[in-house]
C-alpha cells in the first residue's frame, strides 16, 4: 500500500467547535412532527421578527451535522434541524430498511447543541397516500449520482422543497462531502424562487482524512483503514495541482492509482468537473467508491487555497 501523502491542506476537526452549545447549552429543543404544526411554528417565529436556520439531516448524527448547526446557530435566532430517512431518494437496493437510527442519542446532541427544535415528520405526513408530485431538477442532477443512483435527486429535491415549505428558513446548510447535492439545491433554489440561502459547511474528516459518514459505521475495522485510501486519492492529486500539474487525465490517474493499492476498495468513478455544473472539465476531484459493501463518496476542490 502506498505511503499517504503530507495535506498540502490540513483541516481535521476531531472535535466540534462547542460554538452553539456554549450559546444556548443543554436546552431542550421542541420536537415537531407535523407539517401543518412545524409550519405554524414558523409563522409564529417569523411573525416575531426572528431568523430561521435549517439543517435537513436523516439523523444517525456526527460532528459533520453538529458542525453545520454551530454555523446555523451563528447567524439566525432559530434552528430547526430536521430528521427524516427520505424513502424516495433510496433506490430499490439500498440501505434504506438498514440506514442508521438513534432518534434518543440524536436528541440529546441537538440539545446539548442549542437547537430550538427537531422536526421529524412521519412518512405518511410527508408522502400521505395519493402524493404523486415529485420535483425534478436537470442539467447538472443528471451525472455521476444522477446516473449512478437513478431517481436520487429527484428524492432528494422532492424533500428539500416540502422541508422548505414547511419550514420557511431563512437559510439552510448542507455539508460540502455531498458537493453535488449541494449543486442540485442551489439550482432548485434559483431555478423556484424560493428565496432560501444555501450555506455550505466544510468537510468534516477523522484523523486520518476519511470524510465522516453516518455509513462509516457499517466498515469493518479493515475497511475502515482501507476507506482512508480515498482521501489520500484526492490528496494525492490536489498534491500534484499544487505543484502545477493541470492534465486532468493526470490527476484522474492519480486518483485511480491510489486507491487500485487498496484491494478493499472498488472505485466506481474519480472525475474532475465544475462545481456547480458537474461537467468536465473542471478543479472539484469527485470520487464514489465501494468499500466492501459500503458505498462511499469524498471530493476536494483542487483549486482552492488553505482555509485561514
Amino acid at each position: 500500500m502506498s505511503t499517504r501523502p503530507t495535506d498540502p491542506r490540513p483541516r481535521r476537526i476531531a472535535k466540534r467547535s462547542g460554538t452553539a452549545a456554549e450559546a444556548r447549552p443543554n436546552i431542550r429543543p421542541v420536537v415537531i412532527q407535523a407539517p401543518g404544526a412545524m409550519l405554524e411554528a414558523s409563522r409564529r417565529w417569523r411573525s416575531a421578527g426572528r431568523s430561521i436556520g435549517l439543517v435537513p439531516t436523516m439523523g444517525a448524527l456526527h460532528a459533520g451535522h453538529l458542525s453545520l448547526v454551530d454555523a446555523a446557530r451563528r447567524e439566525n435566532e432559530i434552528v430547526v434541524v430536521s430528521i427524516f430517512v427520505n424513502p424516495i431518494q433510496f433506490g430499490p437496493n439500498e440501505d434504506f430498511e438498514r440506514y442508521p437510527r438513534d432518534p434518543e442519542r440524536d436528541a440529546v446532541l441537538l440539545g446539548e447543541a442549542g437547537v430550538d427544535a427537531i422536526y421529524e415528520p412521519p412518512i405518511a405526513a410527508m408522502y400521505p397516500p395519493g402524493a404523486s408530485t415529485r420535483v425534478r431538477v436537470g442539467g447538472v442532477a443528471e451525472p455521476l449520482e444522477g446516473k449512478a443512483r437513478p431517481g436520487h435527486f429527484e428524492g432528494v429535491a422532492t424533500v428539500v422543497t416540502k422541508l422548505f415549505a414547511a419550514v420557511q428558513p431563512d437559510r439552510a446548510y448542507f455539508g460540502q462531502k455531498d458537493a453535488q447535492q449541494v449543486a442540485v439545491v442551489k439550482r432548485l433554489v434559483r431555478d423556484l424562487d424560493l428565496g432560501v440561502g444555501v450555506r455550505v459547511g466544510e468537510t468534516v474528516r477523522e484523523p486520518d482524512g476519511v470524510a465522516l459518514s453516518s455509513r462509516n459505521v457499517y466498515l469493518d475495522p479493515a475497511e475502515r483503514r482501507a476507506a482512508a485510501g480515498i482521501s489520500a486519492g484526492l490528496l494525492q492529486a490536489a498534491s500534484a495541482y499544487a505543484a502545477g500539474e493541470r492534465r486532468l487525465d493526470v490527476l484522474r490517474e492519480l486518483i485511480r492509482a491510489r486507491l487500485a493499492a487498496e484491494p478493499l476498495v472498488q472505485l466506481e468513478y474519480a472525475e474532475l468537473v465544475d462545481p456547480d455544473t458537474f461537467s468536465a472539465p473542471g478543479t472539484l476531484a469527485v470520487i464514489a467508491a465501494r468499500v466492501g459493501k459500503t458505498r462511499l463518496i469524498d471530493n476536494l476542490d483542487l483549486s482552492k487555497p488553505a482555509p485561514g
